[in-house]
Parts: structure tokens; sequence; C-alpha cells
């Protein structure tokens, strides 16, 4: 019998877990992707009629999140997009000849022309604006039907600082306009290949005028009048706390406060 493998299996946006929310040890596979961490680690998406073997289930990442040690959500981060980024790249984007595994590095190749397609990330700032000592901006997403607020944040365009960005988003979505620009941490956030990039800013000028189609409500709150935040493990509930209480965003055991 061959060596088990510890496996991160997806189907979708969840990930397959016992019921201690550890992860399987399964068999290797041909079509597995090889995770480059040193140990027998794979991930694979689970077939769509496959079933769900006894003793598992299938739990949200986002869930794992608020579970999990930031090394443990990062390595299933990493893994969810490695395999998204091969179900997309199975053709060349310059002659569309079939890509083929490269066996030892992270990318897709060509056997017609060679070229090499390797995994990206998608960019995006997320701002904590302050006003004074002890307001803080936050805006609730159009799309969220909680109540839950959080942070301004955005993709980051073609040809443009971080900064910019920052400067640009908060502009768009709120109509405020901000200064001393600061940056703080960052998090890879698989949903679907992003890496969020924390700043603080402290509000400069404006009235507060919403984008509709992407925020349905911002204002400042006080540091004790806070409505409902971003669960624990995200950046943003971090950045929050770093700003109210003056927690680090990220210790030095690499875990998210």
């Amino acid at each position: 019998m061959s060596e088990l493998s510890l496996a991160y299996i997806f189907h979708q946006q969840q990930l397959l877990v016992d019921h201690h929310f550890q992860l399987p040890r399964v068999e290797s596979l041909a079509s597995d992707l090889q995770m480059n961490t040193g140990d027998r680690v794979i991930a694979r998406d689970l077939l769509e009629d496959e079933p769900i073997p006894k003793g598992l289930q299938l739990v949200p990442i986002r869930q794992l999140l608020t579970l999990w040690d930031t090394q443990q959500f990062e390595h299933a981060s990493r893994a969810i997009q490695l395999l998204e980024w091969r179900k997309n790249h199975k053709f060349c984007s310059h002659c569309g000849h079939q890509t083929h595994i490269h066996p030892s590095e992270y990318a897709m190749i060509c056997p017609s022309c060679r070229y090499h397609q390797y995994p990206r990330v998608q960019p995006c700032v997320i701002t904590i604006i302050t006003r004074g000592n002890d307001e803080i901006l936050l805006a609730k997403n159009a799309k969220n039907k909680t109540n839950m607020y959080g942070l301004i944040a955005g993709f980051v365009e073609v040809g443009e600082t971080l900064e910019e960005a920052v400067r640009r988003e908060t502009l768009e979505e709120v109509g405020l306009k901000v200064k001393n620009i600061q940056y703080l941490a960052s998090q890879p956030w698989p949903f679907p290949s992003n890496l969020m990039l924390a700043f603080r800013a402290e509000y400069a000028s404006g009235e507060i005028e919403l984008q509709e189609e992407e925020i349905s409500d911002a204002e400042f709150f006080k540091f004790d009048q806070l409505p409902e935040i971003p669960f624990k493990g995200s950046i943003a509930y971090a950045m929050i706390k770093h700003v109210i209480e003056g927690t680090p965003v990220a210790d030095d055991t690499q875990k998210w406060l």
C-alpha cells in the first residue's frame, strides 16, 4: 500500500475535513496537484458525482478561517487558487494549443509555442479610515444581506500605485478624500484569487456620498458604538482591532487576531 498524502479536496468554495476540521489522508492520483511544501501534500477537486467519504464533511473555507491559524488557512488558500488556475489554463492563450503541467514548477506549458502560463494574484486594497481620535468609517456592501459593516476595499487598476488605489476607491465608494496613508499588512484571499493589502488612512475632507451599486450605507462610528463587523480571522477584523485596541494586525506567531 502506498504512503498516504495529506489532501486538500475541494468542492467549489468548500473543503473536505473531518469532524475535528482536520484534513484527510488519501492515496495520491496521477491527476493530483502536488503541493511544493516538502511533505506529501496534494490538492484535488471533488468530482460532481463523487460521494463524500464517511467521517468527512464539506465546510466553507470562510468558516475554516475562524477555526484555523494563519498558516493552515494560507496553505488551503494556495491549494484552491492553484486548482482554479490549472482548470482555467488548459489551453494556451497565445496559440490555443492544449497545455501540459510543468513537472516541477507551478506552470502550464504549451508544447507548440512553449509559452509558460504562471499563476497570478489580483491585488486589492482594503483601508481603515479614521476621523479624529475615536471614529472609524465603516460601510455596508450593497450585496450584503446581513447587518455587517466592513471597510472600503477594491481592486488595484493597471498602472496604479497602491496609494492611488486607496484614494480612488475611497473617493468612488463614499466620496471622501484621505491623507496619511500607511501600509499595515496583507492576507491571501482565495475568493477567487486575491491578495488583500491593508492600509490605514485619515479622513481629509468631503461629505459621504454613496456609490449605490457598491455601498448601501456608510458612516463614521465611535469606537464604543460599532455595528456588526467582519468575523475574527479576516484582515478587516484585525485592522479594526488594531485601530481601536492597539493590537498588531498580525503577530509573530502568524495568527490573525
